[in-house]
Order: structure tokens, then C-alpha cells, then sequence
């Protein structure tokens, strides 16, 4: 073991950052310290999730993470994006991880690699594919031989692309997370020891291998011979590596994840953290020779459908999902600008390795958009596919649907009041009859029935469900099902005979039956802006209600009038010069919605729950 004096091992670090020798060589072990050609070596990393940002912006964001000081970039890979139906692979565009992993390199940064297969980040079931779901029992993280196949051949396929980039192969990954804390989730060895075989086979596991866990889960989520770190929040810095030093003394001492923010739920208020306090704390873990990874360095958009959801084993918990934004109050903020916490973190980081970054590169202006109205309407009823029968209604993954909205429709006869049972909605409900909304039903709420007055005769029974996103984080997350899950009754009748009308909102092309006309009930608005010069903004929602925007061909994500979140990020790439489309799904009645492109945030409390 290697011991050097506190001030030394600070410049040898310094040195370590900046030396292109080291650009491709693997970082090792050595006792308490990471050692790269033989010198201690102190990663400086900050998560930044490529499948959140635009592709044209990968090189702009890995470049001011870079001038902040970072020598070390981390990402997530979304396994639901990589094989969205089983076998079916898509590592182009967006989700080409080899090209964004190139990138990082030739902005002289290393990769550290979170592959999964559950990551957790606040996204649709912590990444895990919808159709995982469907199939009847499936334990996600566990020895099911079910999910285990799965991961198998998802590992092996972005092993394909991914282990020549490995470090000890010359590329630029030099560590590879096992699983992602486990700790918080199970206890069982055996089961790590078979994610990590399946990394090892898949090429995946050949440099540095890493577990990420909360101190107090250390003894759940670690194996022998794999390098622990934490995750922690601000303040925490000083009893959580205190935890880590008595769990494995001797070994090297790094946060995994240090929250230098936070992100928002539908209905709760926006973050906002102590920026002077994380760059304090960050200053201190590197004067001690710590190494840092910063969640987020730049948070990005939980785009189109893919945001997840918070929902605790406790009773007193709820389910609470994630907004469209995962700006995460971070150093660079939803549209890459830097923030007042990048410059702290950026002196913070400069100070403590004695040299000074690179210059941070100029953000174009988030441009403002004159108002346009979305004067075109179409209603969902004159837009439903053919649909599938059921004798009772079934989850949304039962026919073969992964996210978007189901309509489950059924004939009941009146006279009736009282109450219709939905059982554990997932995750938003709208029910109707003959066309007329009567109320909703909201799993945040823990709402599982609304009453109903039904005049004599036979009437449509119509339940419109959103897939509001699901559980990323907890118990919950085993059963990852969406739509109705559970038998529908009528007062203590169950209702049979249902018609099922699966509604993923792939595309707004099929939409038909547009008119200027007043549309009632849940509708598509359309409507068009003209762009001289593409440029990014932030597209007002203050006048939609429930649903979600496409820009052109692009689903930019959900808007809802709780709050916080009253805009949607729209980057300059999905921009055309002249004239956009933009079609608004809401499921509320609404006339011409105004929208507006603005160059700030929209963050707004939510009113006070009823």
C-alpha cells in the first residue's frame, strides 16, 4: 500500500486528472486507493443519462461537465428503450450507447457504465421493459428464471457493443455498476453473484466493478471483491463514509451517488437545494482524497411516457409520480445552461486538484416563441382502434401494450346509484357514460371507486386509464402491470363483457376526424408555429389540462395542471425551420388551447390537496 501525506496525494491526483497518458488506462485497486499506470488517481464523475438528451446535445453537455472540472462521466442504459419488445434490439439514433461512450472519450472522459439491469433513476420501472409484466408470476430482481434470461440476453447484446470500450481494452470505461442498490431492495447474494456472472460473460465486467448502496444497506447489497460506494445526501458526507470505512476498512472511499439535488413529483412542490452547502461538502470529500460522482451533473427530460414513479412499502406512503422534467435542480439545468451551482462546483473542484478547467462553452439563447393557437380538434371517441374482447378487464401488458392509455368498455344497465369499483387503478381513471364524464379515479389519491347515478335502460360504461408511469423505487416495483388490474364491480355485481381499446399514442399521424368545431370530452388539438430559426424553448402548458404534447413527431412528454411543472423543454433539433406541428392529447374539454414558447421555467406549487 502506497502512503502518501495529504498534500502530496492531492498534487499526485492533480496530475493523475490532467496527464493524456492515462486517457485510455485502466483504473485499479491498490489497498484504499484507485491507482491508474501507478499512481493514485481520484474520480471526479457526475451522472448525465444520454437517453434524456437530445443526441445533437450529447457533445455540448459532455463538454461543460467536462469544463466544470469532471474527469469521469457515468450513465444509466435504459433497458426498455434498448429492446422494447423481447429480442428486439434498437441501438441506433438516441439509444446508440457505443456512439455517446466515443463521445465521452474524445472529450478526454471516462465512462463508469450503469447498465442494470434495474437502475432505478426516477424512470418507467426502473428501466425494466414493459412487457417483463406480462408475463404471469415474474419476479423482477430475483432468481426467476424468467427475468434471469431476460437480463442475460439483454446484457450480452450491449456487451456486443460495449466491451471493446472497455479500458482495459483501450476505450474509455473503466468501471462497470453491479446491479444498482440492491441493498434498499433484497439481501440475496446468490442473486448478485448471478447478475454479476451474467456482466462477466457479456465482457462487461473485465475492469472495475462497483456496488451502489445507502450506508445503512451496505451488508444487503455488496459481494466480497466488489468495490463498494454510497449514496448519500447533502450533510451526510462525514457519517456516511464513516459507515463505509467500519463496513470495509482499507477500501477505496468514493459516493456513488451524491445528491446535489432533487427531482419533482406530479402535485408536490418543485425542488430547490443548498447549492453553497453541496459545494462545501463536495470541496470537503476531495480534500480528503475522496472520490465524487455527482447525481446529476445535468438531469435532462424524462421524455415522451418514460417517467416513474416513488411508492413505499409504508403504510402512510403513496404513489407518487415523477414530472415530464428531470432538471433535478442540477448544475446544468433541463436545457444544458450552467446554473449558479455549476460555478460553485466548478471553483469547488478547481481548488481541491490545483487546476484549473478547461473554458465553459457558450449556451445559445433559450429563444421565446409567439403565442399560437391549437385550433383543430379530434375527438378519442372518433380515433379508438379496433378492439379486443375480454371477459373481464386485463392489465395493459396482457395486449401487448407497454404505455400510453386504455380504454376498457362494457354495457351496464340502469336504474343504479352507488358506487363503481376499479380496484388498484394504474394509474389515472376517467370514467364515463354514454360519453358524459363522472368522475376520476387517482392512484395517488388511493382512489379505487367513484359513485355513479344511472337512469333506467342500458348505458355505455366507458374507463379511460392513463399509465401515469410506473413504480421505479421499492416494494411496488415487482408488480409493474398498468391499466385495470382487478375485477370491475357495479355495486357487488362484477361486470363481464368488456371491449378493450389499447391507445399507446405512438404517433399523431393516424389521428382523423379533425374539425374547428367545439369537441367535447377527452380530444387531440392541433395546431402550427413557424420557426424562422430553430432554437431551444420552453413551450407554455398553463392552458392544457391532463395529457401530453408531441412537437412534430416527437412526444415531449406529459403536462398536467397540478404542478409544478407548467412547460415542456422542446429542443432546437426537433425543431424544422418554418413551419411545426404541434398536437396537444387532453383529457379534459378545451377550446383552441394557447400555447406560448418562453425562455424561463414555468415551476409553479400545486393547490393544496382537497
Amino acid at each position: 500500500m502506497i502512503r502518501l501525506g495529504k498534500h502530496l496525494l492531492g498534487a499526485a491526483m492533480a496530475l493523475a486528472l490532467v496527464a493524456p497518458a492515462f486517457a485510455n488506462a485502466p483504473v485499479t485497486v491498490q489497498g484504499a486507493q484507485f491507482m491508474r499506470e501507478g499512481k493514485p488517481y481520484q474520480i471526479i464523475s457526475g451522472d448525465l443519462h444520454f437517453q434524456r438528451i437530445p443526441r445533437a446535445y450529447w457533445a455540448d453537455r459532455l463538454r461543460k461537465a467536462h469544463a466544470m472540472g469532471l474527469n469521469t462521466i457515468t450513465t444509466y442504459v435504459f433497458w426498455n428503450l434498448i429492446e422494447p419488445r423481447p429480442g428486439q434490439f434498437d441501438l441506433s439514433g438516441g439509444n446508440d450507447v457505443a456512439a455517446f461512450v466515443k463521445a465521452a472519450q474524445a472529450e478526454g472522459l471516462n465512462v463508469i457504465l450503469r447498465p442494470g439491469p434495474y437502475i432505478c433513476g426516477e424512470w418507467d420501472a426502473g428501466g425494466f421493459p414493459a412487457w417483463l409484466f406480462a408475463e404471469p408470476g415474474m419476479r423482477v430482481r430475483s432468481r426467476d428464471p424468467r427475468f434471469l434470461a431476460a437480463s442475460e440476453r439483454y446484457l450480452q447484446r450491449l456487451g456486443k457493443a460495449l466491451a471493446p470500450l472497455m479500458a482495459s481494452r483501450g476505450g474509455p470505461i473503466v468501471a462497470t455498476e453491479l446491479e444498482n442498490e440492491y441493498g434498499s431492495y433484497g439481501n440475496d447474494a446468490t442473486y448478485l453473484a448471478d447478475v454479476r456472472a451474467m456482466l462477466q460473460r457479456a465482457g462487461l465486467a473485465d475492469d472495475l466493478l462497483l456496488t451502489y448502496d445507502g450506508p445503512d444497506m451496505l451488508a444487503n447489497g455488496t459481494l466480497p471483491g466488489v468495490t463498494a460506494v454510497i449514496d448519500f445526501a447533502p450533510g451526510e458526507a462525514t457519517k456516511s463514509f464513516a459507515t463505509l470505512d467500519r463496513f470495509r476498512p482499507g477500501t477505496p472511499r468514493m459516493a456513488g451517488e451524491y445528491w446535489a439535488g432533487w427531482f419533482d413529483h406530479w402535485g408536490e412542490t418543485h425542488a430547490h437545494t443548498d447549492a453553497k452547502r453541496e459545494a462545501d461538502e463536495l470541496a470537503w470529500m476531495l480534500a480528503q482524497g475522496y472520490s465524487v460522482n455527482i447525481y446529476m451533473v445535468h438531469g435532462g427530460t424524462n421524455v415522451g411516457f418514460m417517467n416513474g414513479a416513488n411508492f413505499q412499502g409504508n403504510p402512510s406512503d403513496h404513489y407518487a409520480p415523477t414530472t415530464t422534467s428531470y432538471d433535478y435542480d442540477a448544475a446544468l439545468d433541463e436545457s444544458g445552461r450552467p446554473t449558479a451551482k455549476y460555478a460553485l462546483f466548478r471553483d469547488a473542484i478547481a481548488r481541491a486538484t490545483g487546476h484549473a478547467p478547461a473554458a465553459v462553452p457558450a449556451s445559445p439563447p433559450v429563444r421565446t416563441l409567439p403565442a399560437f393557437a391549437l385550433r383543430d380538434a379530434a375527438s378519442l371517441w372518433d380515433n379508438l382502434p379496433a378492439p379486443q374482447v375480454s371477459d373481464m378487464p386485463r392489465p395493459m401488458e396482457a395486449y401487448g401494450q407497454a404505455y400510453g392509455y386504455i380504454l376498457y368498455r362494457t354495457t351496464v344497465r340502469g336504474p343504479f346509484r352507488g358506487a363503481l369499483y376499479l380496484g388498484d387503478v394504474r394509474d389515472y381513471a376517467v370514467v364515463y357514460v354514454d360519453r358524459k364524464a363522472s368522475g376520476t379515479a387517482d392512484r395517488r389519491l388511493k382512489q379505487v371507486s367513484i359513485d355513479v347515478d344511472l337512469p333506467p335502460g342500458d348505458h355505455t360504461l366507458d374507463v379511460l386509464v392513463e399509465n401515469t408511469g410506473r413504480v421505479n423505487y421499492g416494494p411496488h416495483l415487482d408488480d409493474g402491470r398498468a391499466g385495470l388490474v382487478d375485477p370491475v364491480m357495479l355495486g357487488g355485481d362484477i361486470l363481464h363483457g368488456w371491449q378493450v381499446f389499447p391507445l399507446p399514442m405512438t404517433s399523431p399521424e393516424a389521428i382523423r376526424g379533425w374539425t374547428t368545431a367545439h369537441v367535447e370530452g377527452p380530444a387531440f388539438h392541433r395546431g402550427t408555429v413557424t420557426v424562422d430559426t430553430p432554437g431551444d424553448t420552453f413551450l407554455d402548458t398553463r392552458a392544457l389540462g391532463k395529457g401530453f404534447v408531441w412537437l412534430n413527431q416527437t412526444n415531449l412528454g406529459r403536462t398536467w395542471s397540478i404542478g409544478p411543472q407548467h412547460d415542456l423543454y422542446a429542443p432546437a433539433p426537433w425543431f424544422h425551420r418554418g413551419q411545426n406541428t404541434v398536437v396537444a392529447f387532453d383529457l379534459d374539454t378545451r377550446d383552441a388551447p394557447v400555447l406560448r414558447g418562453v425562455d424561463r421555467r414555468l415551476w409553479a406549487d400545486p393547490p393544496a390537496r382537497p
